[in-house]
């Protein structure tokens, strides 16, 4: 559609919706008038419900999503109160008045219906305040999401890459690699050992011929390295003669003679006469035992 037929679409909305608002307006004007409310009032009355159901459609294309569902809520919720205004306005021939204003009657002969019509009359202002007030916020705060811009010959950009990708790409090359420097010592601390420690010249040595080098023989078979935990050979055991017990026993008597009972341990034996532990407690315990018997 062309601009002028859009325009021509557009004030044939605006005509019917102001047609439509001045039929309503007569209806909610004299509901006003019934429930109480003054000759301004009464005036300001449609203005109030078919007002925030405009702002609320207003609020319905601009918005979106959660905040979207929201004005199409109010905007249903207005415009089915002003639905039922509309009718009990029909149904009360008392509210139509000749003189343009309406004195305070009752909107149903029935008190619960009578309530519930007066409740939703006085509840609809002070609802625009409240909703009118949420719908503009929410579309002063709204950021709209960005359109994406089309890109030129999308087509042939994909398949360029596309052959790109598989033929015309070059290898990698190999990262070079680079060898540590080596530290060269101290040019200082060269002088200072030099000047510290006396070098003694090495000798030169004439390098001997090839031909008179002999190959060294190489064993077939290499003998396995001793043991460490082994059986001690002879030659390194001690040449002192093995004891016998009787031995040791009168070795013992000799040189515990003259010590009291209280000196003879396993430990003192065993120092004096050079046995293993388990000999010393032996000796002890027999001459102990010897000294306790009394001579025969």
């Amino acid at each position: 559609m062309n601009r002028k037929g859009k325009v021509l679409l557009v004030a044939a909305l605006v005509a019917v919706v102001t047609m439509a608002f001045r039929v309503s307006w007569n209806a909610l004007r004299d509901i006003a008038s019934a429930v109480g409310a003054d000759e301004t009032a009464a005036t300001l009355y449609p203005f109030v419900v078919d007002g925030l159901m405009a702002l609320a459609l207003i609020a319905t294309l601009v918005l979106t999503d959660d905040a979207r569902k929201f004005a199409l809520k109010v905007l249903g919720t207005y415009t089915l109160a002003s639905l039922v205004l509309n009718y009990v306005h029909g149904l009360v021939p008392a509210l139509h008045a000749d003189g343009g204003t309406v004195d305070w009657t009752r909107l149903a002969d029935w008190n619960p219906a009578n309530w519930a019509l007066v409740l939703l009359a006085t509840s609809l202002p002070v609802g625009s305040i409240y909703f009118g007030s949420d719908l503009v916020a929410k579309v002063l705060h709204h950021q709209p999401t960005p359109i994406p811009t089309p890109v030129a010959n999308a087509e042939e950009s994909t398949e360029t890459e596309r052959i790109r990708s598989t033929a015309d790409l070059g290898e990698s090359t190999p990262a070079p690699i680079t060898a540590a420097p080596l530290r060269m010592p101290d040019p200082v601390t060269v002088a200072f050992l030099k000047s510290t420690v006396p070098l003694k010249p090495v000798p030169a040595v004439a390098p001997a011929p090839v031909a008179s080098i002999a190959p060294r023989p190489v064993a077939a078979v290499s003998t396995p390295p001793r043991r460490a935990t082994g059986r001690l050979p002879q030659v390194a055991r001690s040449p002192r003669p093995k004891r016998t017990p009787a031995q040791l026993l009168s070795e013992a008597r000799k040189v515990t003679a003259g010590w009291p009972d209280v000196k003879v341990t396993a430990e003192g034996i065993r120092r004096e006469v050079h046995t293993s532990p388990a000999n010393a407690r032996m000796l002890r315990d027999t001459l102990l035992a010897e000294r306790a018997t009394p001579p025969a």
